[in-house]
């Protein structure tokens, strides 16, 4: 499904385009919360979210109400690790642009995919062991794409000057959980994408930085087992004495974009009330 709205006042950078950002998982959790607060700050939005028949309306709520703000909306449900897919979201934000030149290109891109194995490496029967085809799915879906998509939007010319590169992390990236082993390295390794994508877009001024949520109760940590304990945790080990909402790194990733440098990159920045210190 692709849906292209025209309509409504855009919000503009200092050179007079428009501002869009393209968000990757954005029907729920982190993603829909980036789309809402980005958009009532001035943004266009591109969104790529999977979701079936039953859950599909949940994208299209969010995209009546970026409509409703007055902005432009590009949505895809699509798999954002597919690379044909991956080839048509960019094609088609190309025609846009092409179409319109007031359009600036994409000046801020969350990946915020959260689709992957959770299962044991050694516990239980050896049947139920995660196997090589889980974890390359894993690593590919959650890690992997973010590098393929920041390559294709590079080379279709799509990433400017100022353009700010965000990827969600977690502290399962570095702390141990059951079952989160394979979603573990996944983040491990995503963090080492943000790092070298750092240093190599640099000299473009583009900034790429990581950000890392505290324990956050959305449909996707929801499905990790033992969630409830999870959280029970959280709860009284963060020094705020609440859980992490996905409006917490919303409302930071809305600051880091409208701030005009991209001095800031190749960090792991936190937003959790202090629990990963704990």
């Amino acid at each position: 499904m692709i849906e292209y709205d025209r309509r409504g006042v855009l919000g503009m950078s200092n050179d007079g385009k428009q501002k869009w950002a393209l968000i990757l998982g954005a029907s729920s959790g982190f993603g829909a919360a980036a789309c809402m607060a980005l958009a009532r700050h001035g943004f266009c939005i591109a969104a790529v979210h999977l979701d079936r028949r039953a859950t599909a309306a949940n994208a299209e709520k969010l995209a009546a109400e970026i409509r409703e703000m007055g902005q432009q909306s590009l949505f895809f449900n699509f798999n954002a690790a597919d690379p044909a897919r991956r080839s048509e979201v960019i094609e088609a934000i190309q025609k846009a642009a092409a179409e319109n030149p007031a359009h600036g290109g994409i000046q801020l891109m969350l990946h915020s995919l959260a689709f992957g194995t959770l299962k044991p490496y050694l516990s239980g029967e050896n049947a139920l062991w995660i196997k090589p085809a889980d974890m390359n799915m894993t690593l590919d879906v959650m890690a992997h794409s973010f590098l393929y998509w920041t390559q294709d939007l590079l080379a279709a010319g799509l990433l400017k000057q100022g353009a700010k590169l965000f990827a969600m992390t977690s502290a399962g990236s570095h702390r141990v959980w059951p079952s989160y082993g394979a979603v573990s390295a996944a983040k491990a390794a995503l963090e080492a994408h943000v790092r070298q994508l750092a240093v190599e877009l640099a000299p473009f001024g583009i900034s790429v930085n990581a950000l890392q949520a505290g324990v956050t109760d959305t449909p996707a940590a929801r499905k990790i087992p033992g969630s409830e304990q999870m959280f029970a945790r959280a709860l009284e080990m963060n020094p705020g004495k609440r859980l992490t909402t996905p409006r917490d790194v919303a409302d930071l990733l809305v600051a880091l974009s409208l701030c005009e440098s991209t001095w800031t990159t190749g960090n792991v920045i936190r937003v959790d009330g202090g629990e990963d210190l704990i």
